[in-house]
Formats: structure tokens, sequence, C-alpha cells
């Protein structure tokens, strides 16, 4: 039998987006709850340890002018540094490797030394116990004759005043029934757009020391023939852990993978790639709670952001909160506290006589 709970707000997905609008909600006061499909909190940010430092699997650097990102990190006590940028380009293409001076595909930067998905497991530990709730999957989300929404898990329906879905529009419409409640316009455009990170494998390799650098090399490279089509250092701060990154269609992962990456980086860096002491895959598109089935065929960019996802829909009560959603910074952590923040002010703006009026 299903438990019937009740709560001002129920938040899907405890990725930063989710995290970040829980705690503006739980500090304005709102009984909220947060829940997460998965096992883990943290969403795209995932880290690897790897003392002294981590490696990053999903999202990695914050950039100047990303005053969101970096005023939460110095809120929580996250030490970043800057990502290394000194050295030379590598290029590779169907005439071999060229080397060209200078970091041309680097923009400075900033990291996180414990790992971006830092940012999450110290935001979550601020959190009121129970507040998030982890292997909670959502199923369903519909209006309640009596006013408000049902919020349906395999164990309970939750009865909510708002909800906000801080997961990609794409994956929530794949994943949560939601009936006819949605119009056809905003279901069309949830369905096409893309989710960042989802149709891509992100291969992070660890070696003993950063050999590139004593080699001049910035550990930058562009590919027009490898797996890894773009490669960055992914060092910690002082260049432990020594670690080179890059990223590949999700579609070449399979048989041969491993080793076909690790040929292409002993092409571009010398003998001393072919000797990792770890290599990390990190398929998106294989994540059931990140991306829905045909992520690859998403790939209209410039539906992030969208204004149809800048405002609450089933009677003002659903706010959307997920980066693909913001109207700046769409697809960085800065992106998810866009979203987040914006969805949290609706939340709290709106009245209930003005939750009654909004349109769907």
């Amino acid at each position: 039998m299903l438990q019937h709970h009740g709560h001002d707000v129920v938040v899907v997905g405890a990725g930063i987006a989710g995290l970040a609008a829980t705690a503006a909600l739980v500090a304005a006061g709102r009984d909220t709850v947060c829940l997460e499909a998965r096992e883990r909190i943290g969403g795209r940010l995932l880290s690897a340890a790897a003392p002294p430092g981590a490696l990053d699997l999903g999202a990695t650097w914050f950039w100047d002018g990303e005053r969101r990102v970096a005023d939460l990190a110095a809120r929580l006590g996250i030490d970043t540094f800057e990502q290394h940028l000194a050295g030379d380009t590598l290029v590779q293409d169907a005439a071999g490797v060229r080397r060209l001076p200078g970091n041309l595909i680097d923009a400075p930067a900033r990291r996180f030394a414990p790992g971006a998905d830092a940012l999450a497991r110290a935001l979550a530990a601020e959190l009121p116990v129970d507040v998030v709730r982890l292997d909670t999957p959502v199923t369903a989300i519909h209006r309640r004759a009596a006013g408000g929404l049902d919020v349906r898990t395999p164990s309970a329906v939750l009865h909510a005043e708002q909800v906000v879905v801080a997961v990609p529009p794409a994956l929530a419409l794949a994943r949560i029934e939601f009936g006819s409640e949605l119009s056809p316009e905003l279901v069309r455009l949830a369905r096409t757009t893309p989710v960042w990170m989802g149709a891509v494998a992100k291969v992070v390799v660890r070696y003993p020391a950063a050999f590139w650098r004593e080699a001049g090399l910035a550990g930058a490279a562009a590919s027009r023939t490898g797996l890894l089509q773009e490669l960055h250092d992914m060092s910690g701060s002082d260049g432990r852990p020594a670690a080179l990154f890059g990223f590949a269609s999700a579609q070449a992962v399979g048989p041969g993978f491993e080793q076909a990456v690790i040929a292409q980086l002993e092409l571009l860096f010398g003998p001393a790639a072919a000797e990792p002491e770890a290599l990390h895959i990190q398929d998106w598109s294989d994540e059931r709670w990140t991306a829905p089935p045909a992520v690859h065929r998403l790939a209209d960019y410039s539906l992030f952001g969208h204004p149809l996802c800048q405002r609450p829909v089933l009677g003002g009560r659903l706010h959307w909160a997920s980066t693909e959603t913001a109207a700046q910074y769409a697809g960085h952590i800065e992106g998810a506290l866009t979203a987040a923040e914006r969805a949290a002010h609706s939340v709290l703006s709106l009245t209930p006589d003005e939750v009654n009026s909004c349109s769907t």
C-alpha cells in the first residue's frame, strides 16, 4: 500500500541545481523534500578519489564572471585553483600530429581541489536530516483535484503545493508520467532539448607524473581522427594527481575502446602515455538518470534556456531548474545554480492566490 505524505515543495533531482533549490527553500522555511533516483547525490557532478585530490568524471571547471559558483565554493570552504594552461598544443589529423606554440584550446578557468562533487556533498551536509531522499525515483506528477500536485514514487505519493523539476527536461519527459497535463508545445520542446554531456563519454587517465609538462606541453590537444576529440590537463594544483582527460562520442564506446584511447594518447604524448596508473570511462549516455533514450539525436543547443522553461506550468505549481533551462550559462554549474535560483524565487514569490490564477 502506498504511503501518503504532504509537503510545501517537492524537488525532483539532487544534482547541484536540485540541492541549491532545496537549500534556498529550506532556508526560507518551506517544508521541502528532495527526491533523488540514484543512490548518490551530485548528478553530473561526479568525482573519483585520487589522493591528494580527485578526478572529475563530470563537470570540471568554472570561469570568470560565474559569481554564483565562486560564491558558493567560498561559502562552503571548498578550495579552488587555476586550470593549468602553460605549454604547447597538439593537433591530430590525417597528416599526423603537429605541435603548435602556446595553448590554443584552454581558457583561464578554475577547478575544485577536492573535486567538483564536493560542492554537492557540502551543500547536502547543511540540509536537515531526511530532506534528501536517495533511491527514490519520481514516476508521475499530476494535478490534484483538491489543489496542488501529486508526486508519485514506487513506494509513496507525496502531496505538494509546488514542485521543482531539477533534471533535464528530456529526461523528465522520458522517466516521469505527466498524462496530458503539459501543453503539446512544452512537450515537444522538452523532448528535443539536448542533455548537457548526455551524449558524450568522458575519459580520465591518471599517470605517475605530469610528464607532458616536462616536455613543454599543456596537455591540450584537438583531434580530427582519434576517438578523443579534445584533451585537457586534469592534474591537481601542484601537478598531483597527474592526469589527462578527453571527450569522445558515447556512441564510440564499446569493445576495444580503451585500447584505442591508449594508442591515441601514446601517439600524441609519447611512450609514457601508454602506461597509465588508472583509466576512467564515464559514459553519460549510459546513465539512466541523466540521459533519456536516443539522447544522441538531441543536438539543437539553441533550445537551452527556452522561454517556455522560464515560467511555471501546471497551474503555476511546477518549475524547471536544470542547467538546460538556464537563460545564462546553460550547461555550466553556474547555469544550474542560476536555474535553481530562478525556480526557488518563483516558488517563494507566488502567493496561493497567484498560484491558483497561473495559466498552464
